[in-house]
């Protein structure tokens, strides 16, 4: 059973000694509650981060991640879950207070991300790996 309490990502569950897997953390969501956060957001820690010690898992190593400005992709890839899985994990942080969402940067006219937004975003993959 989850503790989950209001404003707050889930608190770890383990079952049989083993942690669950991360889609049971996110209820099998794929979404995030709020607007859905484009691939290029990146994020940061807040204050509230530093009691975030009985969290999930996998909400720790984001938070340990968000030190620095990181992208849902590279949450992603370090967790080895789809970006819609790391966007449902960034999400729930970010409602509860623990990470800043930052805007990405302008787009082209059509709406992508700009080159310099993707550079620097597969940089970020490449030095993860």
């Amino acid at each position: 059973m989850n503790d989950q309490q209001p404003g707050r990502p889930p608190q770890a569950n383990v079952r049989n000694g083993r942690v669950v897997p991360v889609y049971v953390v996110t209820g099998g969501r794929t979404r995030a509650s709020g607007s859905d956060l484009p691939l290029e957001s990146l994020v940061t820690v807040t204050d509230r981060a530093a009691w975030a010690g009985d969290l999930q898992e996998e909400y720790r190593v984001i938070i340990r991640m968000a030190v620095r400005a990181v992208s849902l992709v590279e949450i992603g890839a370090a967790l080895r879950v789809p970006v819609g899985v790391a966007r449902v994990l960034v999400g729930d942080l970010a409602a509860a207070g623990y990470l800043t969402v930052h805007a990405p940067e302008p787009t082209t006219a059509d709406g992508h991300p700009t080159p310099a937004v993707l550079a620097r975003l597969l940089d970020g993959l490449r030095a993860r790996g």
